[in-house]
């Protein structure tokens, strides 16, 4: 049956629209938007006192990574740059079992259904045993993963990663066997998926995700790429996150990441950049020409030190952002899209650095980021509200404190700026509804199991 929404305000067109109904078909896709719309049979769901958002895209998740929040905030246990803090991350990458793996990343996709995201780009490179060794079914976490992202209600692009050295001329990691794959071994496993997923509903889709150059040999990489390709499956990898990686590269290659991507055409529609931060002017160039996307994600870059990216002299060169939790230091896609605008005011110590770039105002430019152009990126018909897009959107409440002296044309700006958690009230995805005035139809449980596999990984309630 279909389901007829009646907000007080909708989002459509880039802008919100009062007294504008929204019709889901059974299917959860969008079969109608308008005013005095009528479906038989339908069943009518009132929402007055609130608008109704399309759902944010969340392209870059690692989600056992929630397992260190609060464990990692120290120099004397985690170190004072990215690569000592992936000591924590191993640690915690070391102690789950398949079902842990499922509890934890249940954990991550609450909490990006509590804040409005519907769809999920996991980047997964958990493929081992704690010891190294392959599962028998080598697809095992893979689809714990999967299963956690269905359990809590969102959809996901599971981005499958290779992972196949530490890096040039370096020995082996202990802390990364649990990533550690052979090609034939990579493409083997993600074909399977592929062909198992094919047959399921909408709410699963296959990527690839070469991790980085460090981790995977341009050979390799390309093989990987050629091979998505065949298959039009989104392509994703780690790019000049950190100046040493293009240290390294050059060492290598005699290029950095970027030129080596765009030498072996690697670049595409279809390729998306994840952080690309330390990118010079040419080498955006190289980006934009080839149409890729580039995924920042601000909250984690900020607490890993990362840089910040430059995505004023990007933008302005036609490059679309996407962004993302990655190591979900915090999960709220309003904080990462206003984070992308603001560390550049500190660092031009000017306000509204990316406003107004091709004509488009602050507020819109950084709502497609965790919207429309996080769609783009996983090759999915979301991101915003039309026929024929999924039925995937959350409601504010517009008497939140948050909100208060909005009115149709500010209301946008509010939402990006100032928009609290507690004023997300309702969320559907794919026309099923998830989470209800504020709470999942999960929530006590998930949660419960979550701390449970907290307490037994860190055995102790110190801080970091």
């Amino acid at each position: 049956m279909s389901t007829l929404y009646r907000p007080e305000m909708l989002f459509v067109d880039g802008a919100f629209q009062q007294n504008c109904e929204l019709l889901a078909g059974d299917d959860g896709v969008v079969e109608a938007i308008g005013k005095g719309l009528q479906a038989s049979p339908a069943q009518t769901v009132d929402l007055p006192g609130k608008a109704i958002v399309p759902g944010a895209v969340n392209v870059h998740s690692h989600a056992f990574q929630r397992l260190i929040r609060g464990k990692s905030e120290s120099r004397r246990t985690s170190g004072k740059d990215f690569w000592s803090w992936r000591g924590t991350m191993y640690h915690a990458a070391a102690s789950l079992s398949p079902e842990d793996l499922f509890d934890v990343a249940r954990m991550a996709f609450l909490e990006m259904a509590l804040a409005g995201i519907t769809t999920v780009g996991e980047f997964h490179y958990l493929h081992n045993a704690p010891n190294g060794k392959p599962y028998e079914d080598s697809t095992l976490l893979s689809r714990q993963v999967i299963e956690a992202a269905e359990s809590a209600g969102i959809r996901i692009v599971l981005l499958r990663a290779a992972y196949f050295q530490s890096g040039y001329q370096l020995p082996s990691d202990p802390g990364q066997v649990r990533f550690f794959e052979t090609l034939d071994a990579y493409l083997n496993t993600t074909e399977q998926l592929v062909t198992a997923y094919s047959k399921m509903p909408s709410n699963v889709r296959i990527g690839v995700a070469p991790h980085s150059i460090r981790a995977v040999p341009i050979k390799e990489f390309r093989t990987i790429v050629e091979w998505a390709r065949a298959r039009q499956l989104p392509i994703h990898t780690h790019l000049s996150e950190q100046t040493a990686e293009n240290t390294a590269c050059i060492r290598e290659y005699g290029l950095t990441p970027a030129g080596l991507m765009a030498r072996e055409q690697i670049l595409g529609t279809d390729f998306t950049a994840v952080h690309a931060i330390h990118l010079t002017e040419p080498e955006i160039g190289l980006v934009a020409d080839a149409g890729s996307t580039i995924c920042s994600c601000p909250t984690t870059e900020r607490n890993l030190g990362d840089g910040i990216v430059t995505a004023d002299v990007a933008m302005r060169r036609g490059v679309r952002f996407a962004l993302g939790s990655d190591s979900q230091a915090q999960i709220d896609p309003w904080e990462d899209s206003r984070e992308l605008d603001y560390h550049l005011r500190l660092e031009h110590q000017q306000r509204a650095v990316l406003d107004d770039i091709e004509g488009q105002g602050l507020a819109q430019r950084l709502f497609d980021c965790a919207t429309v152009n996080g769609a783009r990126s996983l090759g999915i018909p979301a991101g915003e509200l039309k026929p024929g897009n999924y039925a995937d959107f959350f409601t504010v409440d517009l008497k939140d404190v948050s909100l208060t002296g909005h009115s149709p044309a500010s209301l946008l700006p509010m939402l990006v700026f100032t928009l609290s958690r507690p004023a997300i009230r309702d969320v559907v995805a794919g026309g099923r509804v998830i989470v209800s005035n504020g709470r999942h139809e999960q929530q006590e449980e998930i949660v419960a199991r979550y701390n449970e596999l907290y307490e037994r990984v860190w055995n102790d309630r110190s801080p970091a």
